[in-house]
């Protein structure tokens, strides 16, 4: 069998506080195999962009990551910065939540596409490097991108914004691409838009993608598997179809029961009770323990271990007994 691209074991994050160091992300495991697609879901704060900014190298000094980080068979954990630059860009790319943030307002578009393509090609002429920067942008499906090249930011609608993200992620060819939010603020027909770049870039050039959001609508259409975090730890892993049909972590059935439906008549959406812990107020036992229906003494005083049903893995002392298809609802 071969390697998996991106390979995290017992992942850990730690944030100096007055307190001392706490945990934001803890013990976590994710693969991804090339040309695959992998959502991580859950809710803000959870830790999903955290994990992937500490792939990236990208999380402040003062943030000790721990754990093992494998790509392509090799460890990246704690890899120095010289390193981490040749990968970014080129084989690991990220696009990142806000559009508009992620682009110099003051650069036209068609300079910051090449300056990411000479970055890591610096043999390239100017007019090999403009010929491939409009191609990506024609790639993404930005209507004339002759005249869109000398344009800036600003002159760009939020869709087009993050078109340009992608294109300015994928320049390079990455073999595996992280999207962090990428509909976020945009309507459905630009996020349907969005995700059929995604879907051809994959097919087109065997990209693997690790798909961040809340849309689980998004990950229905385009991911794999999945993997959802809560307070900085998997609750659930396992292929979209059994944890979508069949979760049993309740939290993972919170999730999806307050996914709004044609077919639903009720007064209210379901939304889960209380809010997640903060980082310095983690409960003992079970962090969702406090907002779940089907807590027992057991839950309230000993973290559940990851323990494997089918083709998912649960962190619920609770799953071989419950198979969710819909959280009960109550009245908000």
């Amino acid at each position: 069998m071969s390697l998996p691209l991106l390979d995290i074991r017992g992942l850990a994050v730690t944030i100096p506080t007055r307190d001392g160091e706490q945990a934001a992300v803890s013990n976590v495991d994710f693969t991804i195999d090339r040309g695959e697609v992998v959502g991580l879901v859950g809710e803000s704060g959870s830790g999903k962009s955290l994990s992937m900014l500490a792939v990236m190298g990208l999380l402040p000094r003062h943030l000790h990551v721990s754990g093992s980080i494998r790509f392509d068979g090799v460890e990246i954990c704690g890899a120095p910065e010289r390193q981490m630059r040749s990968l970014r860009g080129r084989r690991i790319a990220m696009v990142f939540q806000d559009p508009m943030t992620a682009l110099n307002p003051v650069k036209t578009i068609g300079a910051q596409i090449s300056e990411m393509i000479r970055l890591h090609n610096p043999k390239l002429g100017r007019a090999e490097v403009k010929e491939r920067a409009l191609a990506l942008l024609e790639s993404v499906a930005i209507p004339a991108p002759e005249r869109r090249f000398d344009q800036y930011p600003h002159e760009f609608s939020g869709g087009m914004r993050q078109r340009v993200v992608i294109a300015i992620a994928i320049a390079n060819d990455p073999e595996l691409l992280i999207a962090d939010e990428p509909t976020t603020a945009l309507d459905v027909t630009i996020q349907a838009q969005i995700m059929e770049i995604f879907a051809r870039l994959r097919a087109e050039r065997g990209m693997a993608v690790v798909l961040i959001t809340h849309d689980l609508g998004l990950v229905a259409g385009l991911a794999d598997r999945m993997s959802v975090l809560y307070a900085g730890r998997v609750a659930e892993r396992g292929p979209v179809g059994p944890v979508f049909t069949a979760p049993r972590h309740p939290y993972t059935a919170g999730l999806l029961a307050a996914v709004p439906s044609i077919d639903d008549v009720a007064e209210r959406l379901y939304a889960i009770p209380g809010t997640p812990p903060s980082l310095g107020a983690r409960p003992p036992g079970c962090a969702f323990a406090p907002r779940c229906d089907f807590a027992v003494p057991l839950c309230r005083m000993s973290e559940p271990a990851l323990l494997r049903f089918g083709s998912a893995v649960v962190a619920c002392h609770r799953a071989e007994e419950l198979s969710l298809g819909d959280l009960p609802r109550k009245e908000a």
